[in-house]
This record gives structure tokens, C-alpha cells and sequence, in this order.
């Protein structure tokens, strides 16, 4: 039983490094902001869940703590790359399209919301 989870451990190892390589290749290689943030996003919370997870299954005691790390992980990151594409929208930093052209589909719900609290 300790082989198997030793394998799984390994692979999933593997795996996570694989995903947070390409996460920074993303990050690195992205056009703009939102795109960047999408990249990120993804790739490192697959990426750290995968290599913490694996760290739980190749040292048994550790299991209970990984998860809860992985638990935190799933619930943080989509929230904090929220947080973050809004600010930057805030800031009036809007998507482009390949040929530089505005693409702006949430200007309209982001005008309501201000009309809304205001």
C-alpha cells in the first residue's frame, strides 16, 4: 500500500510541476492583464493543490494538514484573482482585442452597480 501511495504521490508530483511551469510560461506570455490573471490563476491552484497533495500522500502523517492546505487554496485563489481582475477594471484598464480594440462587455453591468451604491 505504501508503493501505491508513493507512485500516486510521485505522479501527482509531477504533475503539479508540470502546471506551475506552464502557469508562469502563461503569466510570462500573455498579452494583457485579465489573460495573465486567467494563466495564473488556473494553472497554480491545480499546480499547488497537486504538489501539496502529493506531500500529504508521501508522508502519511502529514495527510490531514495537506488537505486543509489544499481546501484553503481552492477556496482563496479564485477569490483573490476576483479581487484583482475588479481593481484593475477599476482602475480602467480594459480588455483589447488582438488588433487593439476595446472589448468591454462589462461596462454596462459595472455602470448599474454604480448607480446602485451611489
Amino acid at each position: 500500500m505504501n508503493q501505491i501511495l508513493e507512485i500516486i504521490g510521485m505522479v501527482l508530483l509531477l504533475i503539479g510541476g508540470i502546471f506551475l511551469f506552464l502557469g508562469g510560461l502563461g503569466i510570462f506570455r500573455m498579452p494583457d492583464t485579465y489573460n495573465r490573471l486567467q494563466a495564473g490563476t488556473k494553472a497554480t491552484t491545480l499546480g499547488g493543490m497537486s504538489v501539496i497533495l502529493s506531500v500529504g500522500l508521501l508522508e502519511p502523517g502529514w495527510f490531514i494538514k495537506t488537505l486543509v492546505l489544499v481546501i484553503f487554496i481552492a477556496l482563496s485563489n479564485p477569490i483573490s484573482s476576483h479581487a484583482l481582475a475588479r481593481a484593475n477594471y477599476k482602475r480602467k484598464n480594459y480588455p483589447y482585442l488582438k488588433g487593439g480594440k476595446e472589448y468591454d462587455k462589462y461596462r454596462e453591468v459595472y455602470q448599474k452597480e454604480e448607480e446602485e451604491t451611489a
